[in-house]
């Protein structure tokens, strides 16, 4: 757990490839639950926060 913030920290590719992933993972968690409206009117935003940070930290070095 230590190495994943060293990670962040220090800006490394696979740390925030993970932090990316999961963040696309949620966005579309949250656009297929039929339960609470709030989630769903987020999900566009996380997912496209995902998908464009996914697509800047590619650019980091490993």
């Amino acid at each position: 757990m230590s190495d994943f913030f060293q990670g962040l920290t220090r800006f490394r590719r696979g740390p925030w490839e993970l932090l990316a992933s999961v963040l696309i993972a949620v966005g579309v968690v949250m656009l297929m639950q039929p339960l609470v409206l709030w989630a769903y009117t987020y999900s566009f935003i996380v997912t496209l926060t995902g998908t464009v940070m996914f697509i800047v930290v590619s650019h980091f070095p490993d």
